[in-house]
């Protein structure tokens, strides 16, 4: 069946239930001929009769009347995707959107969206995709997901971007830390261990600068996800790099020893954290839609 021809599907549904070539023909704006053949083709991929001529008309059998209910579901289906992405409507919709974010997206990012998005459209479904910064501008290409949000930019083609907020990069450490105190210079940095979240979630920045200072810092600890955090430092001589805005909000976790953050001793360029999007999308009403209430949720302005 790879080879079969899907608007045999529409055909052979009107047949079903016309039972007459003739009205079938008059319903579809075809020749009768068109339908013959039609009918020719399906009975061909199904080794089956499938209409029989009698004085009532053109009957099924049971093969038939086995397919339709498959056939008329699937082309409701059609129908209704075809009618959504015409008209979209978020009070109504069940459109399922993708949307990739790292950890930290997760964590500082999601929670109002999803408000948001419930407000807006209570129906549809949301799916995360785990951020991989070295994919995304692929994945937003061949539509694996309809946007992401990150901090590095994306050149590639067709991939349209626009700034949420701006960020800048802090060093987590434990309150309690035996050896820094409220300031941190460049010598207690690079003596103490690092814990070291790898570049795939997109925050490679703090890294970069350290490789152009020709300093290397001591890593203790290499890992995927900066979620782990809060529940790693407390208590330790680590320290870590990350955005400010979630590193204050690990501060203010009731952990069992607390956290604090200090200033890097070393230059590391703010940054901006970017919704990204394909420029086909602007040609559907609902990602359209989705791309305006991340804006708005996140605090970014609406689109241009």
């Amino acid at each position: 069946m790879a080879n079969f021809d899907l608007n045999l599907i529409t055909t052979f549904i009107t047949l079903y239930e016309t039972q007459s070539v003739t009205t079938t023909a008059q319903r579809l704006f075809v020749t009768q001929p068109s339908v013959s053949y039609a009918l020719g083709k399906l009975r061909e991929q199904f080794d089956d009769a499938l209409f029989v001529r009698n004085r009532q008309g053109m009957q099924p059998t049971r093969l038939a009347t086995q397919l339709y209910g498959g056939f008329k579901e699937a082309s409701r289906c059609i129908d209704s995707a075809v009618g959504e992405a015409r008209k979209f409507e978020p009070g109504h919709s069940q459109r399922q959107f993708r949307l990739a974010l790292s950890d930290l997206g997760e964590m500082a990012l999601l929670p109002r969206l999803m408000e948001r998005l419930s407000s807006q459209a209570p129906n549809i479904e949301l799916e995360v995709i785990p951020l991989e910064i070295d994919q995304v501008g692929t994945w937003l290409s061949d539509g694996h997901v309809d946007a992401a949000i990150c901090s590095r930019k994306l050149g590639d083609s067709g991939v349209v971007s626009r700034v949420l907020m701006k960020e800048r990069y802090v060093c987590l450490l434990d309150a309690a830390h035996p050896r820094i105190g409220e300031t941190l210079n460049m010598q207690q940095f690079l003596a103490e261990p690092h814990v070291l979240v790898t570049r795939t979630s997109g925050h490679g920045m703090a890294e970069e600068a350290l490789q152009r200072l020709g300093v290397e810092r001591r890593i203790k600890l290499r890992l995927p996800h900066f979620s782990v955090l809060p529940r790693l430092i407390p208590g330790t001589d680590l320290l870590g790099i990350l955005p400010s805005q979630i590193a204050e909000s690990f501060c203010e976790m009731p952990l069992h020893s607390q956290l604090k953050t200090l200033e890097l001793p070393f230059d590391v360029p703010a940054f901006e954290v970017s919704l990204h999007w394909h420029s086909r999308s602007t040609q559907s009403t609902a990602l359209t839609w989705f791309l305006r209430q991340v804006q708005v949720a996140l605090g970014g302005a609406g689109l241009a």
